[in-house]
């Protein structure tokens, strides 16, 4: 029961991520997910049945010891995002990326808070167990997308505060990696797991005890 509760809080939070993502494009003068019906909470528009069900899925069965997922990317326009505050041309887009994992921190804090005070409120046992599923994975969610490996958000964040030159370089590691598509993102999460996931994790449990204030 607890991976079945795990897997939805998983597919919820990854389709509220694209929504934002969606939202803020739209917000920003591009209405090319809104058009293709991407700020929708339908899951059925925003399911990749391979990175939102059968790799969370097995992971999950598995008991691999990281859980990660991700859905059909929102698409936009960069050149029909504008930038407020009289901020640069590229920061539009690292707007839009942003989003997304704003989106995660905001759940992660929303319930996250009914977890702290649920002694004051009265929170059931099994709705507090739930909700600290819901923080783990919404901030499991927003780190993990923030790191700067294409096509994750933090890689558009990155390229956006680069300075030119070396925006420049790294955009053409981005195309590098866009080339060889599936194959790079899977070579990075071996060696992720391999290498980086044991401190990453730990993280993660450390910003989740902050945020929910219990100990893990």
């Amino acid at each position: 029961m607890e991976q079945i509760i795990t897997i939805i809080v998983l597919i919820i939070s990854i389709i509220l991520h694209e929504m934002a993502h969606g939202h803020a494009a739209n917000a920003l003068g591009d209405p090319t997910a809104r058009l293709q019906g991407r700020l929708s909470p339908n899951p059925l528009v925003h399911i990749d049945p391979l990175g939102s069900v059968i790799i969370p899925g097995l992971l999950m069965f598995m008991n691999a010891g990281i859980l990660f997922g991700w859905a059909k990317p929102v698409p936009y326009n960069p050149y029909n995002l504008k930038s407020p505050w009289g901020l640069p041309a590229q920061a539009g887009e690292a707007l839009v990326a942003l989003a997304g994992p704003a989106a995660n921190v905001l759940l992660a804090i929303i319930f996250g808070t009914l977890v702290r005070f649920s002694d004051v409120i009265g929170l059931s046992e099994t709705f507090v167990s739930t909700a600290w599923y819901v923080v783990y994975i919404n901030v499991l969610l927003a780190l993990f997308n923030m790191l700067p490996f294409p096509p994750l958000d933090g890689s558009k964040i990155l390229s956006a505060v680069l300075p030119y030159s070396l925006s420049r370089q790294y955009q053409q590691f981005v195309r590098w990696t866009e080339q060889y598509g599936v194959f790079v993102m899977f070579a990075f999460i071996f060696v992720f797991i391999n290498v980086f996931s044991k401190p990453f994790f730990g993280f993660v449990l450390s910003v989740v005890g902050l945020i929910t204030g219990t100990s893990t």
